[in-house]
Protein backbone atom coordinates (compact mmCIF):
# COMPACT_ATOMS: atom_id res chain seq x y z
CA UNK A 1 0.00 0.00 0.00
CA UNK A 2 3.02 2.12 0.51
CA UNK A 3 4.25 1.58 -2.23
CA UNK A 4 1.40 2.52 -4.45
CA UNK A 5 0.76 5.81 -2.62
CA UNK A 6 4.82 6.73 -2.96
CA UNK A 7 4.15 5.93 -6.79
CA UNK A 8 1.12 8.05 -7.03
CA UNK A 9 3.00 11.10 -4.91
CA UNK A 10 5.61 11.04 -7.52
CA UNK A 11 3.88 11.29 -10.35
CA UNK A 12 1.39 13.65 -8.74
CA UNK A 13 4.86 15.95 -8.40
CA UNK A 14 5.60 15.19 -11.53
CA UNK A 15 2.58 16.33 -13.17
CA UNK A 16 2.76 19.73 -11.20
CA UNK A 17 6.64 20.18 -12.08
CA UNK A 18 5.63 19.50 -15.80
CA UNK A 19 3.00 22.04 -15.37
CA UNK A 20 4.97 24.76 -13.75
CA UNK A 21 7.34 23.98 -16.35
CA UNK A 22 4.90 24.62 -19.49
CA UNK A 23 2.99 27.61 -17.64
CA UNK A 24 6.28 29.65 -17.45
CA UNK A 25 7.53 28.12 -20.89
CA UNK A 26 4.56 29.69 -22.31
CA UNK A 27 5.02 33.17 -20.55
CA UNK A 28 8.35 33.42 -21.91
CA UNK A 29 8.06 32.41 -25.70
CA UNK A 30 4.26 33.87 -25.84
CA UNK A 31 3.70 35.80 -29.47
CA UNK A 32 1.60 38.71 -29.17
CA UNK A 33 -0.77 38.79 -31.54
CA UNK A 34 -2.58 42.50 -32.63
CA UNK A 35 -6.68 42.06 -32.12
CA UNK A 36 -7.00 44.45 -35.30
CA UNK A 37 -5.29 41.58 -37.35
CA UNK A 38 -8.43 39.46 -36.12
CA UNK A 39 -11.18 42.51 -36.65
CA UNK A 40 -9.87 43.28 -40.14
CA UNK A 41 -10.05 39.54 -40.98
CA UNK A 42 -13.29 39.25 -40.12
CA UNK A 43 -14.35 42.31 -43.12
CA UNK A 44 -12.81 40.34 -45.43
CA UNK A 45 -14.04 37.48 -47.94
CA UNK A 46 -12.04 34.64 -46.20
CA UNK A 47 -11.99 33.58 -50.11
CA UNK A 48 -7.98 33.09 -49.65
CA UNK A 49 -7.67 33.86 -53.54
CA UNK A 50 -3.84 35.42 -53.64
CA UNK A 51 -5.23 37.96 -55.35
CA UNK A 52 -3.51 40.89 -52.43
CA UNK A 53 -0.13 39.22 -53.16
CA UNK A 54 -0.70 37.67 -49.82
CA UNK A 55 -1.04 34.41 -48.26
CA UNK A 56 -4.68 34.34 -48.04
CA UNK A 57 -7.01 36.92 -46.12
CA UNK A 58 -5.50 35.97 -42.76
CA UNK A 59 -1.72 37.32 -44.11
CA UNK A 60 -3.43 40.26 -45.65
CA UNK A 61 -5.24 41.42 -42.49
CA UNK A 62 -1.89 40.96 -40.98
CA UNK A 63 0.13 43.06 -43.46
CA UNK A 64 -2.25 46.00 -43.23
CA UNK A 65 -1.96 46.28 -39.71
CA UNK A 66 1.27 46.18 -39.43
CA UNK A 67 1.99 48.64 -42.59
CA UNK A 68 1.57 52.61 -41.98
CA UNK A 69 0.12 53.13 -45.33
CA UNK A 70 -2.95 50.79 -47.29
CA UNK A 71 -1.07 51.97 -50.17
CA UNK A 72 -0.37 49.35 -52.34
CA UNK A 73 -2.17 46.99 -50.79
CA UNK A 74 -5.95 45.96 -52.20
CA UNK A 75 -8.64 43.33 -51.74
CA UNK A 76 -9.84 42.35 -55.59
CA UNK A 77 -12.67 40.20 -53.86
CA UNK A 78 -13.96 43.29 -51.43
CA UNK A 79 -13.24 45.98 -53.80
CA UNK A 80 -13.36 49.39 -51.96
CA UNK A 81 -16.09 48.66 -49.55
CA UNK A 82 -13.90 46.06 -47.72
CA UNK A 83 -11.00 48.61 -47.71
CA UNK A 84 -12.74 51.55 -46.68
CA UNK A 85 -14.27 49.64 -43.88
CA UNK A 86 -10.45 48.31 -42.92
CA UNK A 87 -8.88 51.93 -42.70
CA UNK A 88 -11.79 52.65 -40.05
CA UNK A 89 -10.58 49.93 -38.18
CA UNK A 90 -7.05 50.80 -38.53
CA UNK A 91 -7.18 54.82 -38.37
CA UNK A 92 -5.59 55.41 -42.12
CA UNK A 93 -6.79 56.57 -45.36
CA UNK A 94 -8.66 54.44 -47.59
CA UNK A 95 -6.67 54.65 -50.90
CA UNK A 96 -8.61 54.55 -53.77
CA UNK A 97 -7.74 51.46 -56.42
CA UNK A 98 -9.34 51.36 -60.00
CA UNK A 99 -11.16 48.19 -60.00
CA UNK A 100 -9.71 45.55 -62.55
CA UNK A 101 -10.92 42.65 -64.43
CA UNK A 102 -9.28 39.19 -66.50
CA UNK A 103 -9.26 39.76 -70.48
CA UNK A 104 -8.12 37.01 -72.86
CA UNK A 105 -5.47 38.51 -75.41
CA UNK A 106 -6.03 36.21 -78.09
CA UNK A 107 -8.45 35.68 -80.66
CA UNK A 108 -7.42 32.44 -82.68
CA UNK A 109 -10.70 30.78 -82.74
CA UNK A 110 -11.07 27.77 -84.95
CA UNK A 111 -11.73 29.87 -88.17
CA UNK A 112 -8.56 32.54 -87.42
CA UNK A 113 -6.51 29.51 -85.88
CA UNK A 114 -6.84 25.99 -87.58
CA UNK A 115 -5.67 23.09 -86.13
CA UNK A 116 -2.70 21.50 -87.76
CA UNK A 117 -1.72 18.81 -85.25
CA UNK A 118 -3.81 16.69 -83.00
CA UNK A 119 -2.97 16.43 -79.04
CA UNK A 120 -3.92 13.28 -77.14
CA UNK A 121 -2.11 13.59 -73.66
CA UNK A 122 -3.00 15.35 -70.33
CA UNK A 123 -5.72 17.73 -70.73
CA UNK A 124 -3.80 20.32 -68.75
CA UNK A 125 -2.18 23.79 -70.29
CA UNK A 126 0.40 23.59 -68.25
CA UNK A 127 1.64 19.98 -70.03
CA UNK A 128 0.63 20.77 -73.11
CA UNK A 129 2.90 23.84 -73.68
CA UNK A 130 6.18 21.44 -72.03
CA UNK A 131 5.43 18.81 -74.57
CA UNK A 132 4.46 20.40 -77.52
CA UNK A 133 3.84 23.42 -79.13
CA UNK A 134 -0.21 22.80 -79.70
CA UNK A 135 -2.40 21.92 -81.93
CA UNK A 136 -1.95 24.97 -84.34
CA UNK A 137 1.16 27.03 -86.10
CA UNK A 138 1.04 29.61 -83.64
CA UNK A 139 3.38 28.78 -80.39
CA UNK A 140 1.94 31.89 -78.29
CA UNK A 141 -2.14 31.14 -78.70
CA UNK A 142 -4.29 29.61 -76.31
CA UNK A 143 -4.11 25.87 -76.00
CA UNK A 144 -7.42 25.32 -74.87
CA UNK A 145 -7.29 22.90 -72.22
CA UNK A 146 -9.02 25.47 -69.68
CA UNK A 147 -6.83 25.62 -66.39
CA UNK A 148 -7.74 29.07 -66.29
CA UNK A 149 -11.69 27.70 -65.47
CA UNK A 150 -10.24 25.00 -63.04
CA UNK A 151 -8.26 27.72 -60.90
CA UNK A 152 -10.82 30.10 -61.13
CA UNK A 153 -13.11 30.38 -57.23
CA UNK A 154 -15.65 32.30 -58.29
CA UNK A 155 -16.72 30.27 -61.53
CA UNK A 156 -15.93 33.47 -63.70
CA UNK A 157 -14.24 32.03 -66.92
CA UNK A 158 -15.69 29.51 -69.22
CA UNK A 159 -14.62 27.44 -72.34
CA UNK A 160 -16.52 28.55 -75.28
CA UNK A 161 -16.99 25.25 -77.37
CA UNK A 162 -17.05 26.97 -81.01
CA UNK A 163 -14.42 29.66 -80.42
CA UNK A 164 -11.91 27.40 -78.24
CA UNK A 165 -11.17 30.01 -76.13
CA UNK A 166 -11.85 31.14 -72.65
CA UNK A 167 -14.42 33.84 -72.01
CA UNK A 168 -14.21 35.79 -68.76
CA UNK A 169 -17.73 36.61 -67.41
CA UNK A 170 -17.30 40.39 -66.72
CA UNK A 171 -20.10 40.53 -63.53
CA UNK A 172 -18.36 37.57 -61.44
CA UNK A 173 -14.81 38.23 -61.86
CA UNK A 174 -13.03 39.44 -59.25
CA UNK A 175 -9.82 40.14 -60.61
CA UNK A 176 -7.89 37.70 -57.85
CA UNK A 177 -5.43 36.86 -60.73
CA UNK A 178 -6.10 33.22 -60.24
CA UNK A 179 -6.23 32.60 -63.79
CA UNK A 180 -3.74 34.91 -65.05
CA UNK A 181 -0.92 32.81 -63.07
CA UNK A 182 -2.37 29.49 -64.55
CA UNK A 183 -2.08 30.27 -67.97
CA UNK A 184 0.82 29.12 -69.25
CA UNK A 185 1.39 31.14 -72.10
CA UNK A 186 0.24 34.63 -70.24
CA UNK A 187 -2.59 35.34 -72.67
CA UNK A 188 -5.04 36.12 -70.01
CA UNK A 189 -4.30 39.95 -68.13
CA UNK A 190 -5.72 41.72 -65.81
CA UNK A 191 -6.76 45.75 -67.02
CA UNK A 192 -8.34 48.19 -64.95
CA UNK A 193 -12.19 47.73 -66.04
CA UNK A 194 -12.32 51.75 -67.23
CA UNK A 195 -14.36 54.37 -67.51
CA UNK A 196 -18.00 53.11 -67.90
CA UNK A 197 -16.62 49.50 -67.58
CA UNK A 198 -15.28 50.12 -71.69
CA UNK A 199 -11.59 49.41 -72.29
CA UNK A 200 -9.17 49.20 -75.61
CA UNK A 201 -6.59 46.16 -75.74
CA UNK A 202 -4.76 44.70 -78.35
CA UNK A 203 -6.28 40.61 -78.35
CA UNK A 204 -3.12 39.16 -79.53
CA UNK A 205 0.46 38.22 -77.51
CA UNK A 206 2.31 36.44 -80.65
CA UNK A 207 5.72 37.92 -80.92
CA UNK A 208 6.24 36.40 -84.48
CA UNK A 209 7.35 38.63 -87.17
CA UNK A 210 4.05 39.73 -89.16
CA UNK A 211 3.95 37.37 -92.18
CA UNK A 212 4.57 34.24 -89.78
CA UNK A 213 2.56 35.63 -87.27
CA UNK A 214 -0.76 36.05 -90.00
CA UNK A 215 -0.29 32.60 -91.62
CA UNK A 216 -0.52 30.91 -88.20
CA UNK A 217 -3.67 33.07 -87.34
CA UNK A 218 -5.28 35.46 -89.50
CA UNK A 219 -6.34 37.76 -86.67
CA UNK A 220 -2.26 38.13 -85.05
CA UNK A 221 -1.11 41.26 -84.66
CA UNK A 222 1.73 42.05 -87.74
CA UNK A 223 3.01 45.13 -85.82
CA UNK A 224 2.75 47.03 -88.82
CA UNK A 225 2.57 50.40 -86.17
CA UNK A 226 -0.20 52.08 -88.27
CA UNK A 227 -1.93 52.08 -84.44
CA UNK A 228 1.05 53.46 -82.70
CA UNK A 229 1.20 56.52 -85.39
CA UNK A 230 -2.75 57.51 -85.63
CA UNK A 231 -3.17 57.00 -81.24
CA UNK A 232 -2.76 61.13 -80.31
CA UNK A 233 -1.97 59.92 -76.72
CA UNK A 234 1.40 57.76 -77.47
CA UNK A 235 -0.17 54.77 -75.57
CA UNK A 236 0.99 52.32 -77.98
CA UNK A 237 4.02 50.40 -78.28
CA UNK A 238 5.60 48.23 -80.35
CA UNK A 239 8.09 45.21 -78.80
CA UNK A 240 8.86 42.31 -80.56
CA UNK A 241 6.85 42.77 -83.13
CA UNK A 242 3.73 42.69 -80.94
CA UNK A 243 1.85 46.64 -80.05
CA UNK A 244 0.50 46.70 -76.73
CA UNK A 245 -1.40 49.56 -75.12
CA UNK A 246 -0.59 50.97 -72.17
CA UNK A 247 -4.52 51.37 -70.20
CA UNK A 248 -2.89 54.34 -68.04
CA UNK A 249 -2.30 56.49 -71.15
CA UNK A 250 -5.14 54.77 -73.06
CA UNK A 251 -8.60 57.38 -73.32
CA UNK A 252 -10.64 55.12 -75.69
CA UNK A 253 -10.54 57.17 -78.74
CA UNK A 254 -11.01 54.09 -80.30
CA UNK A 255 -8.85 55.33 -83.43
CA UNK A 256 -6.28 52.38 -83.50
CA UNK A 257 -8.91 49.92 -83.92
CA UNK A 258 -10.60 51.58 -87.44
CA UNK A 259 -6.68 51.62 -88.07
CA UNK A 260 -5.62 48.22 -87.32
CA UNK A 261 -5.57 45.91 -90.51
CA UNK A 262 -5.93 42.66 -88.82
CA UNK A 263 -9.40 43.47 -86.60
CA UNK A 264 -6.46 42.58 -83.62
CA UNK A 265 -7.49 45.55 -81.27
CA UNK A 266 -10.65 45.29 -79.35
CA UNK A 267 -12.74 47.79 -77.85
CA UNK A 268 -15.22 46.01 -75.07
CA UNK A 269 -18.35 47.82 -74.10
CA UNK A 270 -18.70 50.37 -76.16
CA UNK A 271 -22.00 51.24 -78.30
CA UNK A 272 -22.68 51.19 -81.74
CA UNK A 273 -20.48 53.38 -83.85
CA UNK A 274 -22.57 56.35 -85.66
CA UNK A 275 -22.18 57.08 -89.23
CA UNK A 276 -21.73 60.84 -90.29
CA UNK A 277 -23.28 61.86 -93.15
CA UNK A 278 -20.83 62.39 -95.78
CA UNK A 279 -17.77 60.75 -93.62
CA UNK A 280 -16.75 57.94 -92.55
CA UNK A 281 -17.78 55.66 -89.41
CA UNK A 282 -17.02 57.78 -86.14
CA UNK A 283 -17.24 56.62 -82.56
CA UNK A 284 -19.77 58.16 -80.60
CA UNK A 285 -17.31 59.34 -77.95
CA UNK A 286 -14.78 60.58 -80.44
CA UNK A 287 -17.71 62.66 -81.47
CA UNK A 288 -18.69 63.58 -78.00
CA UNK A 289 -14.95 64.76 -77.18
CA UNK A 290 -14.58 66.78 -80.17
CA UNK A 291 -17.87 68.82 -79.75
Amino acid sequence: MDLVLIAVIILGLIGLVSAIILFMASKKFAVYEDPRIARVAEVLPQANCGGCGFPGCSGFASACVKASSLEGKFCPVGGQPVMDRIAGILGLESVASEPKVAVVRCNGTCENRPRITEYNGVVSCTVANLTYGGETGCSFGCLGCGDCVSVCPFDAIHMNAETGLPEVDENKCTACGACEKACPRHIIELRPRGKNNRRVYVQCVNKDKGAVARKACLAACIGCGKCVKVCPFGAIEIESNLAYIDPAKCKSCRKCELECPQGTIVAKNFPPRKVKPGSEVISSDVLANES
